[in-house]
This record gives structure tokens, C-alpha cells and sequence, in this order.
């Protein structure tokens, strides 16, 4: 990971705030978070970006998670014309029509359990990872299972920012 400054967070650092808090938001659709790590710039390093996002992602309140979660479509699904979902769930690209259908049944019996998506840093993961982490996690509680979701939240928010101090 870049830990130094790069073209992309020198060009994020002076970015006026409306354009930098557009990419924040593409990054994390949490307000509270954008604010948090708005507030902070300019960053030295990209691992000071790093660690603002981790604890703005640390004070978020139940509903700012909520807010978060609202940004990302189900896995399995991503959103037609969004290339960043598409590329984090690329592990359901090549998934059978078997897993694909029990994805939606776990998908939907998620949602209606938990009142959110199934929220998982799914880059890197195949589709029977994805499919199994679900069918382990339904089974938590509300209180742990959105502790998991801001560590997976955290994890994502790291990639997407990775990218955006890595562009040229």
C-alpha cells in the first residue's frame, strides 16, 4: 500500500471541499465519515488518510452506518453503470445460476433479519466465500453484526482511497 504522497492525494488535498467531498463520498456514503476526514486535510502520507478513515469509521453512530450501508448494492448485484461495485464483486461475475439464486434468498433473508444489505469487503473474495461469510453471519446478533460491518466498511473505505491516492 502507498504510504508516502502521491499525484492523487496531493490533487485530493487541494481539491476545493465540494469536489473532495463528492470523492469522499464515492469512497463511503456516510456523511458523518466524509465530514470527519474532510476536516483533517491536507494529509502528509496516504497512511494518514488511511487512519483518519479508520477512526472517523470508529465514531460512526448506528445510523451513520446506515447511511454507509445505503450506498452499496447487494452482493451479487451490483449497480448497472457503477464500475467500483462491479469490479469489488468481480467473484459473482463468473458465478453459477445455482449460486446467483441462493445469493438472493440469503440476500433477502439478510435484509429482513438485519434491515440492510449484506455488507462485506468482497474484493479478492469468490462467490462461495461471499456465500458462505453470509450464511455465517446471519446467524448474529444486530449488535455484532454491525461491529462486522464497520470492520468491513473499514476495509473497503482502505481500497477505494488506496485507488484514489494511487491515480495519476
Amino acid at each position: 500500500m502507498t504510504s508516502g504522497s502521491t499525484p492523487g492525494l496531493a490533487r485530493f488535498n487541494t481539491s476545493a471541499d465540494s469536489e473532495a467531498t463528492a470523492t469522499l463520498h464515492e469512497v463511503c456514503a456516510s456523511s458523518a465519515w466524509g465530514s470527519k476526514v474532510l476536516a483533517q486535510r491536507p494529509y502528509a502520507t496516504a497512511e494518514a488518510l488511511f487512519l483518519a478513515s479508520d477512526a472517523a469509521m470508529a465514531e460512526l453512530t448506528a445510523g451513520d452506518l446506515a447511511e454507509a450501508m445505503a450506498g452499496h448494492p447487494p452482493i451479487g448485484r451490483p449497480k448497472p453503470g457503477d464500475p467500483t461495485s462491479s469490479r469489488e464483486q468481480r467473484g459473482m461475475a463468473g458465478a453459477s445460476e445455482e449460486l446467483k439464486a441462493e445469493m438472493l434468498e440469503l440476500n433477502l433473508a439478510y435484509q429482513e433479519k438485519f434491515g440492510h444489505v449484506f455488507l462485506i469487503c468482497a474484493t479478492g473474495a469468490t462467490g462461495e466465500q461471499m456465500r458462505d461469510a453470509m450464511r455465517d453471519r446471519i446467524g448474529n446478533t444486530a449488535e455484532a453484526e454491525r461491529e462486522i460491518v464497520r470492520t468491513e466498511l473499514g476495509k473497503i473505505n482502505r481500497i477505494r482511497l488506496t485507488r484514489l491516492v494511487e491515480e495519476d
